[in-house]
């Protein structure tokens, strides 16, 4: 019995301190490479869910212009393009057995407005974005309602720079808190992390090519 309750207790602690670490990261990964500029702006998308109770912004810099990223977001969907992200945490952990393409395909960039974005290629899967809103070469808008009200919308803006360099910033809006996202909080920074790198990586290389099509 004594050894059962210091299993009990040493399994209380790990928690605790797990949960303070969260804490303590989570104002750093819901702003991860973003400026206080790019935290500040008004991106299309915002006035779908001007009062969200999570707002979150990561950004990264790449050395291409938008017409070499654009494509590759038009492509996300984990039964076309993948997420670009880390494959093996795809696969063995969130058991989503997606191919992350590595080239622009022609027939996935007719992307429309009311269009399903999946998560996973198959079942059981997290409910399907909806395309919102299309900005060719600036944005794209994806989104989640219940009761005819968006609760959850995600935001990818591309922001050229003067210096022929892009930001690309992934912006989400979500009324989604506490209980099981507060659990999967470090989980998917990791992942949008990779997908924002997995992007940089090839629209650097399609714009090296100087092949934007």
């Amino acid at each position: 019995m004594k050894k059962f309750l210091k299993l009990i207790g040493i399994l209380v602690v790990l928690v605790i301190l797990t949960a303070s670490v969260v804490a303590a990261l989570t104002p750093w990964m819901d702003r991860w490479g973003a400026t206080d500029q790019e935290m500040a702006a008004t991106y299309p998308g915002d006035e779908l869910l001007p009062e969200p109770a999570s707002f979150i912004n990561r950004a990264i810099t790449i050395n291409a212009p938008p017409t070499a990223i654009y494509p590759w977001l038009v492509q996300l969907d984990a039964r076309k393009g993948g997420w670009y992200s880390y494959t093996w945490l795809e696969t063995y952990l969130l058991n989503c057995r997606m191919v992350n393409a590595d080239r622009i395909h022609e027939e996935w960039q007719n992307l429309k407005v009311g269009d399903q974005v999946h998560m996973c290629p198959g079942e059981p899967a997290p409910p399907p974005y909806t395309v919102v809103q299309i900005h060719p070469d600036q944005a794209i808008v994806l989104g989640h309602q219940e009761n005819g009200k968006w609760v959850d919308i995600y935001q990818f803006v591309i922001v050229p720079q003067a210096d022929s360099t892009s930001r690309l910033i992934l912006r989400t809006r979500t009324m989604m808190t506490g209980g099981i996202w507060t659990v999967i909080h470090p989980g998917v920074f990791i992942m949008e992390r990779g997908l924002l790198y997995g992007v940089k990586e090839r629209a650097e290389q399609l714009s090296q090519m100087g092949n934007l099509h």
